[in-house]
């Protein structure tokens, strides 16, 4: 993994980035005053440093039908049973996020579903999966934060030029 160091310009292109992975670098370069190859080629040392891991698209789950979020803790009988258990959580698919975590519970995880019933019927499909001991369920009623930038403007703050 090659190691460089950031400048103000990286974090320009990255704050476009993270706005709409899919702007065209001539876009970017347009904004920034430079040419398109040079956008090309400090977004390819970002990958190759590691830093940019491709690029994704969000998908608005609300138009789809998938407007219920709920959180499950997920107590487990040993912590030996982690991996064993995840493999059995990755094969529902409205299970869209897991943590391994510390504290109450051994693994958090994020569901969406079209109602209760059927965010029901998923809570049941991780209680029965052998290992786990019981789960604990929060509803979300708003997603209020979900910001992509703030903490790498935090971040970018930090770095000395």
């Amino acid at each position: 993994m090659t190691k460089f160091k950031l400048d103000k310009t990286d974090h320009k292109i990255l704050d476009m980035l993270i706005e709409n992975s899919r702007v065209p670098f001539t876009d970017i370069a347009k904004i920034l005053e430079m040419s398109a190859g040079t956008v090309h080629v400090r977004v390819r040392k970002m990958e190759d440093a590691g830093l940019i891991t491709g690029s994704s698209l969000t998908i608005d789950y609300q138009k789809l039908g998938y407007s219920f979020i709920a959180f499950v803790g997920v107590f487990l009988e040993k912590t030996s049973q982690t991996q064993f258990v995840l493999e059995r959580i990755i094969e529902i698919p409205y299970v869209t996020v897991v943590n391994v975590t510390t504290g109450k519970f051994n693994l958090f995880c994020k569901i969406r579903a079209k109602d209760t019933n059927q965010a029901k019927d998923i809570i049941y499909q991780i209680d029965d999966i052998d290992g786990v001991t019981r789960t604990e369920t929060m509803i979300s009623l708003e997603e209020s934060i979900n910001d992509k930038t703030r903490l790498m403007h935090s971040i970018f703050k930090e770095i000395k030029y």
